[in-house]
């Protein structure tokens, strides 16, 4: 298995691949296996260091803002192009450092692709408006670039996620140091190659792979780093915004979730069993917006469980290289917090439908996990697994349902199954999230705004809305 990844890894900066500056590297572990599979270059301060300072030359050269527009784009369409000639290989590594499937592996180089064909053809299409103030003043306002955007992505999409914060900033002329997951870093070094290959010029990009507390900590304190995007956890992104706040520069925040899907007693129960399973069972519940909680009126409870509990037992867990439905978690410390939660449950007086403890085989195996007899008030109910569990909890009126939804300290998506549109759009329009999927989880695509609200984050990725994260507006006035 080893073989069939790379067995060292260089980061990139400033356009070469390079060693970390003490020598250091990381073990790069199959989540399937428990194995290590590959090393990383280990980068620290110093290697942050040099990147922020690739970074700050290529953007004080101009380079990106002397393209136009349309020419930022091409180079978004090229980077496209480019992975299409890595895109087995990125398949491979993602099915062995960060647990997917092989078909997951190649989705996700699709998606990449969407996300930079996008970008590209809206990088000519950003702009500023014209203000009348009467005779004798011409008055417009443009978009400028911060500068050196720092961005720190998660390891449980490190490709996707990097890419569209790496379009959005490239096409507005912003030039990029990305510190990527030490559990889950290779897809974004092939994301550096097709860079490398499209012809991003050196220094607008670097990706240096490093912890949290060192090359994390470094770059988002580092005195040249001028706007900030993060996704990861609420505590981890406390210490992001107080490093920011020290320097007053922008972020765009998008932290974790405790999604609620409410099924109302009209809704197809046969197609929302689907919507919710897969909402809560890709990619092993890795998934920010994952539909974590179902609230379901009481009338239809046990029916619904049933069926949830029979989409559980119909997934197979294995290997992604196996063809199994659902992979592994990404490590043992995280498979070890998602057993934790599962014991605080059952200690809360919670009941396992199904699942609740690892699979007894090497590697980080969580089976589908369902609890019933949830309240609201519970561990369970209210803290964030990143794993493949669902909480169940009965209401009585859509009033319940909106208070229970709404009752926990997250916001970033909802859900609503029901066939009568007047209680949907009522119900969607007194959810406190970012967003709210209608009778199929995770509707939308690259083009629809995604973020969090209360301390699910700020900033919007995804759409149009999320190139505004990236520019600052400035006003010009002249006196004819």
């Amino acid at each position: 298995m080893a073989g069939q990844v790379r067995d060292y890894w260089r980061n990139f900066i400033g356009g070469e691949w390079v060693d970390a500056a003490d020598g250091r590297s990381i073990p790069i572990v199959d989540p399937a296996s428990g194995e290590v599979i590959s090393e990383v270059a280990c980068g620290g301060a110093a290697d942050i260091d040099r990147a922020v300072a690739a970074a700050h030359r290529a953007f004080e050269s101009r380079v990106l803002l002397q393209m136009t527009p349309a020419e930022r784009g091409e180079l978004m369409f090229g980077i496209a192009k480019q992975l299409d000639g890595l895109a087995d290989e990125i398949a491979e590594v993602e099915v062995h450092d960060n647990g997917k499937t092989r078909p997951n592996g190649y989705k996700e180089v699709a998606l990449t692709q969407r996300y930079l064909r996008y970008y590209g053809g809206m990088a000519d299409k950003l702009e500023g408006r014209q203000i009348p103030l009467g005779d004798g003043v011409v008055d417009y306002t443009v978009h400028m670039p911060f500068g050196i955007s720092a961005q720190i992505v998660p390891w449980n999409g490190p490709l996707p996620v990097g890419a569209r914060s790496i379009a959005c900033a490239l096409i507005t002329g912003n030039t990029v140091v990305l510190k990527s997951p030490e559990d889950s870093p290779l897809s974004l070094f092939l994301f550096a190659e097709a860079c490398e290959r499209a012809g991003v010029p050196k220094g607008a990009l670097s990706i240096v792979c490093g912890y949290g507390a060192e090359a994390g900590a470094a770059l988002v304190s580092h005195r040249e780093v001028d706007h900030i995007v993060f996704t990861g956890s609420v505590e981890t992104g406390k210490s992001v915004l107080r490093a920011a706040a020290e320097r007053v520069i922008p972020c765009v925040m998008e932290l974790g979730g405790k999604s609620a899907g409410i099924v109302y007693r009209d809704a197809d129960l046969d197609r929302t069993a689907r919507n919710v399973a897969r909402g809560i069972f890709h990619h092993s519940g890795q998934i920010c917006s994952a539909a974590s909680r179902v609230l379901v009126h009481r009338s239809i409870h046990d029916v619904l469980v049933e069926k949830l509990r029979i989409e559980a037992g119909a997934r197979s867990v294995g290997p992604g290289i196996e063809g199994c439905d659902m992979g592994p978690v990404i490590s043992e410390k995280q498979l070890a917090r998602i057993e934790a939660l599962c014991r605080a449950g059952v200690q809360e007086g919670a009941k396992l439908a199904c699942g609740g403890r690892r699979l007894d085989r090497p590697g980080y195996f969580m089976p589908p996990t369902i609890f019933t007899g949830v309240a609201p008030r519970m561990r369970i109910a209210n803290d964030e697994f990143f794993g493949p569990v669902l909480v169940v909890i009965p209401f009585d009126t859509p009033e319940d349902a909106i208070r229970i939804a709404n009752g926990t300290d997250y916001g970033l998506a909802a859900g609503v199954f029901t066939d009568d549109l007047r209680l949907a759009h009522w119900t969607a329009d007194r959810l406190i999230a970012g967003q709210v999927y209608v009778n199929d989880w995770w509707v939308g695509g690259v083009e629809t705004p995604f973020g969090g609200a209360k301390r699910s984050g700020y900033g919007r990725e995804k759409g149009q809305e999320a190139l505004l994260g990236y520019v600052q507006t400035k006003n010009v006035g002249i006196r004819l």
